[in-house]
């Protein structure tokens, strides 16, 4: 799929992150968007709230990461690296600290290989297997060689006690994928306790990804 012209993803970035911040799925200044240039990267600014950003403000990044022009950008730019560096496909990044996932990253006993059962379809589509990465904490360099070994294979991690780091093909790929992730983890504590009936592996393998 050809990249959109500079323009239009800085505007696109900007609609998505108020219209995530809108439904509860961020807030304050947490989480942060990325999408991919030709040569380089569009990364949200650092401590600006994704109800509030300004296009001509976000931080533009050279293929090795420096800033071109905007503002500094997230502290969190380690981690969409470490996706882009395994995923050359890869368009889109985005991370949140959204309750439920982040809820769901707390628990003691989930299987770190495969934190979500396949409930739904959309979200086998949609995220797939989805491996727990150990906690660091924020800013550690260790972070995003965790991520960067499990990102050649997985287009969406939870980090443990944070939130999820979504890959996608586009900025509303990223974006659906994450917000699946996001509502399976609400289904999956509303289900806790309760016989519940997941697909079977021969449904799971049927299933194509969206």
């Amino acid at each position: 799929m050809p990249h959109l012209n500079e323009s239009k993803l800085r505007e696109e970035i900007c609609r998505l992150g108020a219209s995530l911040f809108t439904r509860g799925l961020t807030f304050g200044s947490a989480g942060n968007i990325s999408a991919r240039l030709e040569d380089g990267w569009l990364m949200t600014p650092t401590n600006v709230s994704l109800g509030r950003l300004d296009p001509a403000r976000l931080a533009k990044l050279d293929a090795n990461g420096k800033l071109v022009s905007g503002e500094p950008p997230t502290k969190e730019t380690f981690l969409h690296r470490a996706m882009y560096s395994e995923r050359p496909q890869a368009s889109a990044v985005v991370h949140l600290h959204s309750t439920y996932s982040v809820a769901v990253s707390a628990l003691a006993d989930v299987d770190a290989a495969n934190v979500l059962p396949p409930i739904t379809a959309y979200y086998v589509m949609r995220v797939g297997r989805l491996p727990l990465v150990a906690y660091y904490p924020p800013g550690d360099p260790a972070l995003a060689d965790a991520v960067q070994r499990l990102a050649g294979k997985h287009h969406a991690v939870l980090l443990a006690n944070h939130g999820p780091v979504v890959a996608g093909s586009t900025l509303d790929a990223a974006a659906n994928a994450i917000e699946e992730l996001e509502e399976t983890a609400k289904l999956f504590l509303l289900l806790r306790g309760s016989k519940v009936r997941l697909l079977t592996n021969e449904q799971v393998a049927a299933l194509k990804p969206a």
